[in-house]
């Protein structure tokens, strides 16, 4: 009998979200969810980000999505953009987990996360880096191993699979 697979998924939310915002396009959290468990055995996917208190319903919906949220406290920083750098969560929770999971994706294209990503190859349990924007990375992740594709792929071309479609609204206001 066949081992179940027990992937996570290791989120950088501002990563993804700015990079997706870029392209002009939205994800869809919910598509997004169900792809990392079809297409990847994702049994959990963290997702870090920094913490607002405005942001309880957005809080909420990835929760209900089958995200486990990871809060750093956002600050505020003196060009006025708030700032909830994860990086160093992102990364300890990865390792600290390790034993828990059998291969780890990691979702951003900040090369902040390279040595994670090569001690993660090292020890055999880098199942893929998926970066946001084929256009926007640290091009560092190519280094990895000789066949660069095997670990990389861009969320940028998964548009068409996972934009975020709005409702269309009939005359009466139903959808």
């Amino acid at each position: 009998m066949r081992k179940k697979e027990n992937n996570y998924a290791f989120i950088d939310a501002q990563n993804l979200y700015l990079n997706i915002q870029n392209q002009g396009w939205k994800l869809d959290y919910i598509r997004f969810r169900k792809y990392l468990s079809e297409k990847y055995a994702i049994e959990k996917a963290y997702m870090f980000l920094g913490f607002l208190l405005g942001n309880r319903d957005l809080y909420d919906f990835l929760n209900k999505a089958g995200f486990v949220l990871i809060f750093k406290p956002a600050t505020l920083h003196k060009n006025s953009k708030i700032k909830g750098n994860c990086d160093v969560e992102l990364s300890v929770e990865a390792i600290i987990s390790e034993e828990q999971y059998s291969k780890a994706i990691i979702v951003s294209g900040d090369g902040d996360f390279f040595y994670l990503v090569r001690y993660l190859h090292e020890v055999g349990k880098l199942q893929k880096v998926l970066i946001p924007n084929v256009k926007s990375y640290a091009k560092i992740f190519h280094t990895i191993d000789d066949s660069t594709r095997r670990y990389v792929t861009f969320i940028s071309d998964l548009k068409d699979r996972l934009e975020y479609k709005q409702k269309s609204t009939h005359k009466d206001g139903t959808s």
